[in-house]
C-alpha cells in the first residue's frame, strides 16, 4: 500500500468525529452503559490520561482488556465503554486503558503506558487477554510480545495469554511518508522498533488478528502477514474477518453478547 492509499484510510478515520449519526450514538451508548454499570476507575501511571476503567464481572478470570484505537492520536477509553457489554453479560470482566496520545507523547511512550497499565491490572490478580482496535490492534500484540518478567521481576511470564487484535496496525513503517506521522513523529528506524511484526514473536500464547470485510488491502495484508509470520515462529494464530463491516463498524459486535466476536473472546479466556 503506498503512501496515498494511507492517507485516504487515515482521512477517513479523521472524518468520523464530523459524522453527527455516529459519533453521537457512540456516546450516547457509551454514557448509558456507564450510567447503568458504574466502573471502578484505577489509576496507574504518570501520564495525564492514565486511567483504567474495569467493568467488573463474576470476579473469575481472565479479565478481558479492550484498547481503543485513533491512530495513537485520538479518542479516549470512555469512548468505548458500551464495547464492555457483551463480555459483562457473561459475567466476564473487562477493562478498558486510557493512554496519553501523540504528538504530546511518543508512540514507543504509548507502548511503555500499556505496559503499566498491565502491570496494574496483574494486581486484580488474573491473567489477561488483550483485545484492541486500529493502533490499540498494534498496542494488544505489543502486549503479547512483551517479556512480563524482564519488565518486572513480580509479574508472571503468562499474564497476557492472548491478543485479539481487530483492524490493527503492525507495521508501522509505510506510515512514516504520510501526514499521520506529523503527529507519530516517527522515522524509519523508529517505526520498525515500534512495529511487533518485526519483533521477537512471544513464546506460546495464542494471536488472532481480524478485519472488517470491506476495510483496504493494507488491513487485509498487515494482519495475514503478521498471523503468518508468528504462526511460522509457534504462536497459535488466527485471521478472521468481521463480514460487511469498515474499519469503523469492526467493533460494534463487542456490544452483542451473542457475536462470533464475543464467543471467540471468552473462547480465548477459557470462559
Amino acid at each position: 500500500m503506498g503512501a496515498v492509499d494511507y492517507e485516504v484510510e487515515y482521512n477517513n478515520r479523521a472524518r468520523v468525529p464530523e459524522n453527527p449519526a455516529l459519533m453521537a450514538g457512540w456516546a450516547r451508548d457509551a454514557a448509558a452503559y456507564r450510567d447503568r454499570h458504574a466502573p471502578r476507575t484505577i489509576a496507574y501511571g504518570p501520564g495525564v490520561r492514565n486511567t483504567i476503567d474495569v467493568f467488573p464481572g463474576d470476579d473469575r478470570g481472565p479479565i478481558i482488556v479492550f484498547v481503543h484505537g485513533g491512530y495513537w492520536q485520538a479518542l479516549d477509553g470512555s469512548s468505548f465503554s458500551h464495547c464492555a457489554r457483551g463480555l459483562n453479560v457473561h459475567g466476564v470482566s473487562v477493562a478498558i486503558p486510557t493512554y496519553d496520545l501523540c504528538p504530546q507523547v511518543t508512540v514507543d511512550a504509548i507502548i511503555q503506558q500499556m505496559r503499566a497499565a498491565v502491570r496494574e491490572l496483574a494486581r486484580l490478580g488474573h491473567s489477561l487477554v488483550i483485545s484492541g482496535h486500529s493502533a490499540g490492534g498494534h498496542l494488544a500484540a505489543c502486549m503479547l510480545a512483551t517479556d512480563w518478567p524482564a519488565y518486572d521481576a513480580s509479574l508472571p511470564k503468562d499474564l497476557v495469554i492472548a491478543a485479539y487484535a481487530i483492524s490493527g496496525l503492525f507495521d508501522l513503517v509505510p506510515l512514516v511518508e504520510t501526514s499521520i506521522n506529523k503527529a507519530l513523529r516517527l522515522d524509519e528506524a523508529a517505526a520498525k522498533a515500534a512495529s511487533p511484526l518485526f519483533w521477537k514473536p512471544p513464546v506460546g500464547g495464542r494471536l488472532d488478528a481480524v478485519v472488517g470485510g470491506n476495510e483496504s488491502a493494507e488491513y487485509f495484508r498487515q494482519s495475514q502477514t503478521m498471523v503468518e509470520r508468528w504462526g511460522e515462529a509457534g504462536v497459535t494464530t488466527r485471521f478472521g474477518v468481521v463480514s460487511e463491516a469498515n474499519h469503523f463498524t469492526a467493533i460494534a459486535p463487542l456490544a452483542d453478547p451473542s457475536s462470533p466476536m464475543v464467543q471467540r473472546l471468552r473462547e480465548l479466556a477459557g470462559r
